[in-house]
């Protein structure tokens, strides 16, 4: 670890504390690659004091991982979930979240997707939680904002459905109903098609680093409908297509 990567990390550990997003990193602190960009953030969870209690992840985008942890303090069951809103509005979106029965350690030899499968003891409901360290993130390079966990401020966990029928969710109508507002529809679909694709990809990328995925970890792969807006101090419910409902409110920390 140089100092210059304690330094980034303790900027951002900071700025997810206090819900304060700031200028992106001095030049001489940006990570340069996407190893030192995962080395932030596993730094930035040291800095918190966090264990990862979950991770997103997608398929690489022109070769780079699309990966980040997600900590203890920030995944959040039960309502109403408390979040770092903006303008009294908390950016979401709507996934699936598949919690491990069992780990899948560090290994000399590659996982197979059946080995993946037969280790997801759940499969959720969820909402992604945006946010970014970052006044402007759409200034930010891609592995800045790796670095800075691609813009995740947490996870909600909603209802346990049916796992057969969730790893076939290639597409789901997300329908979002927000107080008083009127309803909306949108035709979602997974990015990666197969929604468990994500899961394996992550699994063998940690295995590859001499690292794994535990007992409990809940890992979301992709939202199904972009992101957009939820109010503050409403009832909120969200249809995904026959799966099931997820019902909360927010609260602003």
């Amino acid at each position: 670890m140089t100092s210059q990567a304690a330094l980034a990390a303790a900027i951002l550990a900071e700025r997810r504390r206090s819900g304060q997003p700031g200028d992106r990193l001095p030049p001489h602190l940006r990570p340069q690659d996407a190893d030192a960009a995962l080395t932030l953030q596993m730094l930035v969870a040291q800095q918190l004091g966090e264990g990862v209690a979950a991770w997103k992840c997608g398929l690489p985008v022109d070769g780079q991982p699309v990966l980040a942890p997600i900590h203890a303090a920030t995944v959040h069951r039960g309502s109403p979930c408390l979040a770092w809103a903006r303008g009294g509005q908390v950016r979401v979106e709507p996934e699936l979240a598949f919690v491990l029965g069992r780990d899948l350690p560090a290994r000399a030899t590659p996982y197979q997707p059946a080995e993946v499968d037969a280790a997801i003891g759940a499969t959720h409901l969820a909402l992604e939680l945006i946010d970014s360290r970052y006044t402007d993130p759409a200034q930010a390079s891609f592995i800045e904002n790796l670095a800075d966990g691609l813009l995740n401020q947490g996870l909600y966990l909603g209802p346990q459905v049916d796992m057969e029928q969730a790893r076939n969710a290639s597409e789901l109508a997300i329908s979002i109903h927000a107080g008083k507002q009127e309803a909306r529809l949108l035709q979602g679909r997974h990015p990666a098609v197969a929604p468990r694709a994500p899961l394996y990809w992550l699994a063998e990328f940690l295995r590859s680093r001499g690292q794994g995925l535990l007992a409990g970890q809940a890992v979301i792969t992709g939202s199904y409908a972009g992101s957009f807006d939820l109010p503050l101090v409403q009832d909120i419910a969200i249809q995904y297509g026959e799966l099931g409902r997820l019902q909360l409110s927010f609260e602003a920390r």
